[in-house]
């Protein structure tokens, strides 16, 4: 390439130009960064009775926004300058602070830029394998993060995603029953009297509820087959809101003739010509292509009160290998296939927040997000102890 003049001095004109613009670039979304940091750490500083505690809160998220090699208290520690870890324990351990209306004004703070007036709240949960039975909930229990049964504890959270991004708005400890009845495990793990055994579901509905005394507000819950039981879509009906939700083959549904059949036998029932080839996101392999199909079902989830809206099984269908996966969904009236596709594609933003991913459309949603699972997620009950760096969620 020709050398060429431009104004300061001689160089690879377009190489030297490309890397200058990126430099500026990196800047710029830096001092972005650090203002949307600033901006909520002060909103959250009153959630810190002492000045120590609130200062290791900045340290622990400035920590967790950095490229180490590995995220805990002891690396955290040293990057920040400290001669050992034991700042950063006490913060998440030990330290007298308000986690849950730290968590509460975040997501409050998250949801006023990202609010587009037409967001999904996702419920999901997501998973940490551990090593001893000792920590509060850990069990041997089914793991989609492991993809199987293992020892491990499992948290059910909620996530909030409209157009502009996505962030962690919530999580809640998912205590097993056994556990729950194990008055020693209870003692040792330091699990509050007044928690009980409460299923996923059940869970799940608190923290919508939480985000509803929030005056969090969406159009739309999605979420997997652990979520498609009646209870739970029942009173999402009753916040007022529409739901796309994962079932199994075996769900049983109403079909329009009023005979019952299962999703499996019903989407049996769907024309040939009913089935429409859609684009649904890009992944490392390429365009992801599915084929989707709707049928009208009866619903069986209404209010007293209630009009019955529009009850749809959504069907997806693997192009290559036929394999199907349903959702049960309900609308307050007739919306396009194409909606409840991107609503039912859209809950995989939450995988996204659980592997603290960066959304590249909105620096503050993986700010958020990170400071969510990264602090408040990590803040444990009296006892439960940290293992390398982290703990469990706080119980909701």
């Amino acid at each position: 390439m020709t050398a060429w003049r431009c104004g300061c001095r001689d160089h690879d004109g377009f190489v030297r130009h490309d890397q200058d613009a990126a430099v500026a670039a990196a800047t710029v979304a830096d001092g972005a960064r650090s203002a949307l940091l600033a901006d909520l750490l002060g909103r959250v500083a009153g959630c810190f009775p002492r000045r120590e505690t609130r200062q290791s809160c900045g340290q622990m998220v400035g920590g967790l926004l950095m490229e180490l090699e590995d995220h805990n208290c002891w690396t955290i520690a040293e990057a920040a300058g400290h001669r050992g870890p034991h700042r950063l324990q006490h913060l998440l351990s030990r330290a007298v602070w308000d986690d849950q209306q730290v968590l509460d004004i975040a997501a409050a703070w998250a949801v006023s830029h990202l609010d587009d007036g037409d967001a999904v709240l996702i419920v999901d949960e997501t998973a940490d394998e551990k090593s001893s039975a000792d920590c509060v909930g850990a069990a041997r229990q089914y793991s989609g993060t492991a993809g199987g049964i293992a020892l491990c504890q499992v948290a059910v959270t909620l996530t909030y995603a409209s157009g502009r991004g996505h962030a962690l708005i919530g999580r809640a400890l998912y205590l097993p029953a056994g556990c729950a009845a194990d008055e020693e495990h209870r003692e040792l793990a330091g699990v509050p009297e007044e928690v009980m055994f409460a299923s996923k579901p059940q869970l799940a509905g608190a923290l919508l509820d939480r985000a509803q005394s929030l005056g969090i507000r969406a159009a739309f819950v999605a979420g997997d087959e652990v979520y498609g039981g009646r209870e739970l879509r029942r009173s999402i009906r009753q916040r007022g809101m529409g739901y796309v939700l994962a079932v199994r083959a075996n769900h049983v549904v109403a079909a329009g003739s009023g005979r019952t059949v299962t999703a499996a036998g019903a989407a049996r029932m769907i024309p040939a010509r009913a089935w429409q080839r859609m684009r649904t996101g890009s992944g490392t392999k390429g365009t992801r292509r599915y084929d989707w199909a709707m049928l009208q079902v009866t619903s069986d989830d209404t209010p007293d009160g209630q009009d019955g809206g529009q009850s749809v099984l959504l069907v997806r269908r693997h192009r290559y290998t036929g394999q199907l996966s349903y959702y049960r969904c309900w609308t307050p009236g007739p919306v396009p296939l194409s909606r409840l596709i991107a609503i039912a594609v859209i809950r995989w933003r939450i995988e996204v927040g659980h592997r603290w991913c960066r959304s590249s459309c909105a620096a503050f949603s993986w700010l958020c997000s990170l400071f969510l699972v990264g602090l408040v997620f990590l803040r444990c009950p009296a006892g439960a102890g940290v293992v390398a760096g982290r703990a469990c969620p706080a119980f909701a």
